[in-house]
């Protein structure tokens, strides 16, 4: 498909974990920037009420929003997902993945009163937070929902690089996460599709809360930020959304980090 074709399409974005955090922040802001949206999300039936809420009003921003409540890690769910669209939602085509899944474990090597880390948690936790990223690219190409130019955007954090207590199979996870971007960005360059990660900060989340001693990690952090105060999601999405913009073409396969200078010290 011609470049300047493709820009003529309505867009849509898809937000694979976009019912809180990086992800809904980012599903809010491409709203406001005119995108579709096509949101994945697995939540309980307690919480049903109160993230359907949230999507009614980004309803009241755009009226394209397409919700589904699945397992967007398991190979037969995506598919069913993607045939779904497919099937009521012909016409949509992809200008946005946006990768914000967090599921893993958070718990110590070393542990004398708990389950320490095994090499269970590791695959677990990588299958989750790195390679379930190539699954749905391989799937959504396949199924040519992928515009050309497309741009898919993955999370990270300072964890890939740094250790902290209790966060062993997520950095793990993220290393590997970013590794896979850059051999993404690679091959999938001929067909149109970039691939970045945006290295978020501290920032609270209902993920993030559950890393332990989260509260001293934050404090930390926000001593170390040149502005004195922890990553808001809001300040991640309106990263998304400057990078997914044509004129952001010529970014490829990059870790940029979004933290307002907190891992420069």
């Amino acid at each position: 498909m011609n470049t300047k074709e493709s820009y003529t399409i309505r867009p849509y974005a898809l937000i694979l974990g976009g019912s809180s955090g990086l992800g809904l922040a980012t599903a809010q802001k491409l709203a406001q920037e005119g995108f579709g949206l096509w949101i994945l999300h697995r939540d309980r039936g307690a919480d049903r009420k109160k993230i359907e809420a949230r999507f009614e009003e980004l309803r009241k921003i755009s009226p394209d929003v397409i919700t589904q409540n699945t397992d967007a890690l398991n190979p037969k769910k995506i598919e069913e997902a993607i045939q779904e669209i497919k099937k009521n939602h012909p016409t949509i085509r992809l200008r946005v993945v946006v990768y914000s899944i967090a599921k893993g474990n958070v718990k110590f090597l070393v542990d004398s009163e708990n389950a320490a880390l095994d090499v269970s948690d590791f695959n677990l936790t990588s299958e989750a937070m790195a390679f379930g990223l190539l699954r749905w690219v391989q799937m959504l190409d396949d199924n040519q929902l992928l515009l050309n130019p497309a741009s898919v955007v993955a999370f990270t954090s300072e964890g890939s690089r740094k250790a902290w207590p209790g966060y062993a199979a997520v950095g793990a996870a993220k290393a590997a996460l970013e590794s896979l971007v850059r051999s993404m960005a690679l091959e999938y360059a001929p067909k149109g599709i970039r691939c970045n990660c945006l290295q978020a900060g501290v920032t609270i989340t209902p993920s993030s809360a559950l890393i332990p001693d989260f509260e001293q990690l934050a404090e930390e952090s926000k001593r170390r930020n040149p502005y004195g105060r922890l990553t808001l999601p809001e300040d991640v999405g309106n990263a998304v959304s400057l990078l997914v913009k044509e004129e952001a073409l010529w970014i490829n396969g990059v870790v940029i980090p979004v933290d307002g200078g907190e891992s420069i010290r």
